[in-house]
């Protein structure tokens, strides 16, 4: 700002034109009283040097700091107000450094880099008007013309001069010159008033400076220097800075920060976990091959050998079951994040993916019916290739524990904002301990009768995923009847009609 003041150097020019329609007026004025009375028109015209001093000497200058300076026709002088007022001349010594005040030493600073950066400035200097000598000056006045503008005096100053010629008709007969050395003065005092200005200026930057800094700054650094440590995985588990408490952006980023790291590091456990669970599961089929690798070459007769083949290619399948699952568990998360949410026409999506069992040689012994309530909405937003895998591992893991030629029966109801899908099936039921870690990865619990291995166990854990990741909840219920008696089990899907709309 400061420096802004003194490159525009508008004030400086502005003073000096006023400066100089001042001097002008005045010029002026004494040009007309001097060719009323101290010119003569006959027989030719010339001023009378003797009256135009007397009429000089009794002129009344209000300006004191005007100099005024009377030249005759051919630029000679005839008389000076300074003589006339008795002037003399006076330069004070510079003051003494070490006695002067900080205001009186940050002036003459201002003074003396406005000077230099005024010398500088091409704007400023562009407006300023030309320069020249008072002889050159009076010489262009005699010529009939008034010149203005800035020039040296004899002592090396920089004056506002204006000369004015004074004319008997069109005769030039002399040129009043009016100049004025106080432009400077002022425009320093003017500098000098600037100075409480600047220092509320200064402080008013330094205090929003540290307000910043110690506000905005270091909670963002200390923000960044937390995340910083997150991403390089300094310790098992760090915090970011707490400032939930201010109402502000930084409040909403700290939060945000905060959910996130937490979202990260259970996603770092989940994972963890998953590799975890992943090994064990991995590691029986695997154990249970490598036996029977090695006692197939002990095997003594070809019964013993086709048996331990059957446990080999039982194992494999596992394995590539296993496997598969995993991969797809894996990728869940991914194809759930690229998922949209779309309108489904969910009686005419699950009317489809039932009757697509019809014709299912793993559903030939069971009987899949579908019921839909009344008055149901049948428009549902959600991601459609996900939710049919819902109801397909459900109707997969209810036909699994339905008897042969049992029922299963898949309904469609609303509940207020909730569309509500059930999967009931025939079978022996869920134990209450196990009604929540049915959803756990890689629990499976056989049907009476039913060979090991044929359930990854992943099936109702990738349900959860899927229904938690579309706002809804999936539960368990055992379908009991009118004696007590538990004669099924019956998966509930509650999923919200707007989301996504």
């Amino acid at each position: 700002m400061v420096i802004g003041v003194l490159v525009l150097d508008e004030m400086r020019q502005g003073l000096i034109d006023a400066r100089i329609a001042n001097l002008r007026a005045q010029g002026e004025l004494i040009a007309g009283v001097l060719e009323e009375t101290a010119t003569v028109g006959t027989p030719s015209p010339k001023m009378d040097a003797d009256q135009a001093r007397v009429v000089m000497n009794g002129l009344f200058l209000s300006d004191a700091a005007a100099r005024v300076q009377l030249f005759d026709q051919f630029g000679e002088m005839i008389t000076d107000s300074n003589i006339l007022r008795d002037q003399v001349r006076v330069d004070p010594l510079s003051p003494i450094r070490e006695g002067l005040s900080f205001r009186s030493k940050l002036a003459i600073w201002l003074d003396n880099v406005g000077d230099t950066i005024g010398r500088l400035n091409p704007i400023a200097n562009s407006k300023r008007l030309p320069r020249r000598t008072r002889a050159e000056e009076v010489s262009t006045a005699l010529l009939g013309e008034t010149v203005a503008g800035e020039r040296v005096d004899e002592n090396g100053e920089r004056v506002v001069s204006v000369s004015v010629p004074v004319q008997h008709v069109v005769a030039v007969l002399g040129v009043v010159t009016v100049e004025s050395n106080d432009v400077e003065q002022i425009i320093a005092a003017e500098r000098q008033a600037l100075i409480p200005f600047i220092v509320v200026a200064v402080l008013v930057t330094l205090v929003s400076s540290l307000t910043l800094t110690f506000v905005i700054a270091r909670p963002i650094r200390s923000l960044a220097l937390a995340a910083d440590r997150i991403k390089r995985g300094q310790v098992r588990r760090a915090s970011i800075p707490d400032f939930s408490s201010r109402r502000d952006e930084i409040g909403d980023l700290s939060k945000s920060l905060e959910s996130m790291t937490n979202a990260l590091y259970d996603r770092l456990d989940a994972i963890e976990s998953f590799a975890a669970d992943v090994s064990h599961e991995i590691k029986n089929p695997l154990t249970s091959i490598r036996s029977a690798v090695e006692v197939l070459p002990k095997a003594k007769n070809a019964a013993a050998r086709e048996k331990l083949l059957q446990i080999l290619n039982s194992d494999v399948s596992r394995l590539d079951r296993l496997i598969s699952d995993i991969s797809s568990s894996s990728r869940l998360d991914i194809d759930l994040a690229r998922a949209r949410a779309e309108p489904i026409n969910l009686p005419l999506f699950m009317r489809d993916i039932v009757e697509m069992y019809e014709h299912n040689s793993i559903s030939e012994s069971v009987k899949i019916v579908f019921e839909q309530a009344l008055n149901v909405p049948e428009i549902l937003y959600g991601a459609e290739q996900p939710l049919a895998r819902v109801l397909q591992n459900l109707i997969d893991n209810a036909i699994t524990f339905s008897p042969k030629n049992g029922t299963v029966y898949v309904r469609l109801s609303y509940d207020q904002n909730d569309a509500l899908i059930e999967v009931e099936d025939q079978g022996s039921g869920v134990l209450k301990e196990n009604l929540e870690t049915i959803f756990d990865r890689f629990y499976t619990d056989r049907p009476k009768g039913q060979k090991f291995g044929t359930h990854s166990g992943l099936g109702l854990s990738i349900v959860r995923q899927i229904v938690t990741a579309h706002k809804g909840q999936v539960y368990v219920q055992n379908v009991v009847d009118a004696d007590g008696k538990i004669t099924g089990a019956k998966f509930i899907v509650k999923l919200p009609i707007k989301l996504g709309q």
